[in-house]
């Protein structure tokens, strides 16, 4: 679970904004919607607004960006360019990413403060959660001469063997480029067992999904997992769209691709042989893909399909192509949604709204939202005013981006603001109550007409 991320001198954000899910003290309402991790709460969803260029997405591009210098054990060559423009072009401020979450209900704190694409400043402690003292795990600092020092935990630092390792670290494995985490799991240290869980916590638990992500191998998980299948068609069929349900159609190469062509199924078959999972995705029409699967000694090709009710209640099968953008968007949210239900994990969507219908879009979230045994953590950016609806919603769960005058963006949470819970807060957001909308011109101004 997300508990709250920081972040300064990155992108269109200059001094330290942050972003938390952490439940205002004098906001009753929808308690469901609080996870309670060793007694401290924590918000199950939250939706962020802001007019174009406001700074929103810029919020999950940095959080992605942590997620990804983690895994990769590499900073971008081109991270330096993403400092805030509007700064001096002397000004040697840091980069600064900090972040604090539960991994299997224990807290942690990981942050990185970065300077000309070096780590000057790494660290991982165990939370106390303002609560107690936070525990160290690690840190490092890199110094001028590019050289690096670590700390680690007590047990740690007074163990000999340990003590080598530290020295091999800083000596031959320390880079200043490239994190330390994902390397620290590598190691076999018994002192070193929550870092693994904290790595896992980005590996595992922390998703995005921009506008053009896509679930992989969807027609594979149909035909393989009923539990899956039967949610899937449990939420497309609810949305009255047309769809009765999705199927999973099985071939071999040869009936689907025709004639045996030789070299070009041997070639086919050698990749999905030594592909991970023995599986193969490829890209079809738009909005399609193929999956080549290694089963039963054979390779077999699965495409997903949709069966819609027509006239004089006839049915037909759809490819993907022939299907709606709205549609294709909202299949490629199953998967994610199904994970908030039966997992701990965190989904952040960017523009959600993306080529669904409004009201859609807000079906979705109510099953999310009235739905009180529920584990995931769903955090996405909008447009959408219709979605600003207190029974859907607390009003800690909405946040705005707004940039000031110096071009930096600001966050904030509607419960900043004294408001009432039976207020229409749509008509104040439209209305500019609470910032972070677009500011419009007179058209007539524009000479329009002309």
């Amino acid at each position: 679970m997300l508990i709250r991320f920081s972040l300064s001198n990155l992108f269109s954000f200059e001094e330290t904004k942050e972003f938390n899910m952490l439940p205002s003290p004098k906001y009753k309402r929808l308690d469901s919607h609080k996870y309670s991790i060793n007694n401290f709460d924590v918000l199950k969803m939250s939706s962020l607004y802001g007019a174009n260029g406001a700074g929103k997405s810029n919020l999950i591009k940095s959080l992605s960006l942590l997620k990804n210098i983690v895994l990769k054990e590499e900073l971008p060559l081109r991270l330096k360019d993403l400092k805030f423009k509007f700064n001096d072009k002397n000004d040697e401020r840091p980069q600064i990413m900090a972040i604090e979450f539960f991994q299997n209900d224990v807290a942690y704190y990981y942050a990185l403060e970065i300077a000309n694409n070096t780590i000057k400043t790494e660290e991982l402690y165990q939370s106390g959660l303002g609560r107690d003292k936070d525990k160290l795990i690690f840190e490092r600092k890199t110094d001028e001469k590019e050289k690096t020092h670590l700390t680690f935990l007590e047990m740690f630092e007074n163990d000999k063997e340990s003590q080598l390792l530290k020295r091999i670290i800083e000596k031959n494995l320390a880079k200043p480029n490239k994190p330390l985490l994902q390397l620290l799991t590598t190691l076999n240290n018994p002192f070193l067992d929550s870092v693994n869980e904290a790595f896992k916590w980005f590996e595992d638990s922390l998703e995005i999904i921009y506008p053009d992500s896509k679930p992989s191998a969807l027609a594979h998980r149909i035909d393989l997992d009923n539990e899956f299948k039967s949610y899937a068609n449990d939420i497309m069929s609810s949305f009255n769209i047309g769809v009765n349900s999705l199927k999973s159609e099985k071939k071999s190469l040869k009936d689907f691709f025709g004639e045996d062509k030789g070299n070009e199924f041997e070639e086919l078959t050698r990749k999905v042989e030594e592909s991970p999972n023995k599986m193969l995705v490829l890209k079809a029409r738009q909005g399609d893909e193929i999956v080549l699967v290694s089963e039963n000694d054979a390779i077999f090709v699965k495409q997903l399909k949709l069966e819609h009710t027509g006239k004089n209640n006839k049915t037909a099968v759809f490819n993907l192509d022939e299907e709606s953008d709205g549609t294709i968007r909202l299949l490629d949210f199953i998967p994610a949604f199904k994970d908030l239900i039966t997992k701990r994990k965190v989904i952040v969507i960017d523009e959600i709204e993306r080529s669904i219908h409004p009201l859609l879009i807000k079906e979705l979230i109510k099953k999310f939202s009235f739905d009180d045994n529920t584990l995931g953590q769903f955090i996405f950016t909008t447009h959408e005013s219709n979605l600003l609806d207190q029974s859907i919603f607390r009003q800690d769960e909405i946040w705005f981006a707004e940039k000031n005058k110096q071009g930096s963006t600001e966050l904030y949470a509607l419960s900043d603001f004294k408001e009432h819970n039976t207020i229409d807060i749509r008509k104040g957001y439209l209305n500019g109550r609470y910032g972070s909308i677009p500011f419009l011109a007179n058209l007539q101004d524009l000479n329009w007409h002309k």
